[in-house]
């Protein structure tokens, strides 16, 4: 069978760090969704609105929907997604922040080549 009869399945990773500056409205946008979710059971949404009101990362959580990355890329279909947050510490300037992969190339350049 030819890589053109048989489904491909690629695995788009995505690495963002984000510098929270209105945890208040993020909090309130996160309670906005759980708020909104009908599907979710009342226990876990007092739990949710705790959680979010107290995390900034948690509220992220609620509010980034992977989905929402592909929903309008063409002749894609999304088989499984996960993710997650956590509050950590950020130095630009430290050498594991460098976004350069393995052949020398700057990941940031390859966004502007694209």
């Amino acid at each position: 069978m030819s890589t053109s009869e048989t489904s491909r399945y690629v695995r788009l990773r995505v690495d963002l760090v984000l510098e929270v500056d209105g945890p208040a409205p993020l909090a309130e946008a996160a309670v906005g969704r759980i708020d909104a979710d009908e599907f979710m059971p009342e226990e876990e949404r007092v739990h949710a609105r705790a959680a979010v009101a107290e995390d900034s990362a948690e509220a992220l959580a609620y509010l980034v929907e992977p989905f929402d990355l592909v929903t309008t890329v063409p002749g894609v279909e999304m088989v499984q997604a996960s993710w997650s947050t956590e509050e950590i510490e950020y130095d630009p300037d430290a050498g594991e922040w460098d976004l350069e992969d393995e052949d020398g190339v700057r990941e940031d350049d390859e966004v502007e080549r694209a």
